[in-house]
């Protein structure tokens, strides 16, 4: 009998790395002047904080099958399974309303954005999908099977369903997850919903991979295969798009899977520095942050963005913004260690503790978006 191979210690780090990103992407937006947003360096800065969104999704997918399979295990019933994932995503889905309700009550801002269409909705859209196609197959081939299909069907669907004119006239609450609306939608279905999909994929086989071996085995062979994906993709950038309608940076399967192999590649090099000797025997920054993504993400947007910073918008250089950013880093893992400790002493007082699966933890905990 095989045994489980452990806690993925390299799940963490990889989330607390799309932390990291993810603040990045928000600090650099909406602290750097007018006359900085024009330069090379803020272009790049904005390409690098473009990762938060995707990596975030795509570890979404991940947990969505490891969190299936370990409470498949644990039920005896992959219908339960699916369905106690499938009201996760529904409360990760209501979370992103009771947000936006947070930002218009602190920051005063109009009465239309709390039906904004921000990635809290379409992660929670996206894990009802996966865990329902999760529950509706069996065995490890079909699902990835299944989760590869989905990914490429959203990818290549997502340039005609932009182009759809039957969509217009649905209420633009509605259309906002389906395609862009202005002011309205940050993030769509189409194709970002394909990340979660893509996750799922990779979810299933980590979830398979029941020993040390295994394990070290799929993330090799996935680390191999993102090398081919990126380099294929790259290549057919510069090639005519299949579908005419396709933008490279919103809609381009080129580009989707140039950012699916760089995250691959992310995994299997956060799988390669999990096996150095020391791994896990010392207090680990990165590790603190991807426990905590959710907490993080949900205080930080509003100390970037909302009323607190106002002097900030808009009014640093971008070296600035930089230094600001790192300086901002620390004190959100400085949150992140009294959060832990706090969470340690009420539960040393008698506070209800939850029990978790010894591989990853529910997906509503673990997850955390990019604005």
């Amino acid at each position: 009998m095989t045994q489980p191979a452990g806690r993925r210690r390299y799940l963490d780090l990889l989330r607390g790395v799309a932390v990291l990103v993810m603040i990045e992407a928000h600090v650099i937006d909406s602290w750097t002047r007018a006359a900085d947003r024009r330069s090379r360096a803020f272009g790049e800065s904005l390409i690098l904080g473009g990762f938060g969104a995707p990596l975030f999704l795509f570890l979404a997918g991940i947990a969505v099958a490891m969190s299936a399979g370990s409470k498949a295990r644990r039920f005896g019933d992959e219908a339960s399974a699916a369905r106690t994932v499938r009201k996760r995503g529904l409360q990760i889905f209501l979370l992103a309303f009771l947000f936006r309700l947070q930002a218009f009550v602190l920051s005063h801002g109009p009465a239309w954005s709390l039906l904004k269409v921000d990635i809290l909705n379409i992660m929670g859209l996206a894990i009802v999908a996966a865990a329902t196609l999760w529950g509706a197959v069996r065995g490890v081939r079909a699902r990835v099977i299944v989760f590869a299909s989905a990914t490429a069907a959203i990818v290549w669907a997502a340039p005609m369903v932009r182009a759809f004119t039957w969509l217009a006239p649905l209420p633009d609450a509605i259309e906002g997850y389906l395609r862009p609306v202005p002011a309205l939608t940050n993030f769509t279905l189409f194709p970002w919903a394909a990340f979660v999909m893509a996750g799922a994929a990779v979810g299933v086989m980590l979830d398979a991979a029941r020993t040390p071996e295994a394990d070290r085995r799929i993330n090799m062979l996935l680390g191999t295969g993102a090398a081919a994906m990126t380099l294929i993709a790259y290549k057919a950038s510069f090639l005519p798009p299949l579908d005419p309608r396709s933008r490279f940076w919103t809609t381009s399967a080129s580009f989707f899977f140039i950012r699916l192999g760089l995250m691959l590649t992310a995994l299997a090099l956060a799988y390669v520095w999990e096996q150095r000797p020391s791994a896990g025997r010392r207090w680990s920054p990165l590790a603190v942050l991807g426990r905590s993504s959710l907490f993080v993400y949900w205080i930080h947007v509003e100390m970037v963005y909302g009323l607190m910073s106002t002097p900030l918008h808009q009014a640093l250089p971008l070296p600035i913004a930089w230094a600001g950013l790192g300086v901002f880093c620390l004190f959100m893992l400085l949150c992140a260690v009294m959060k832990d400790r706090a969470l340690t002493r009420w539960r040393g007082r008698g506070g209800r503790v939850h029990s978790r699966p010894a591989q990853l933890s529910s997906p509503a905990s673990r997850l955390a978006p990019s604005r």
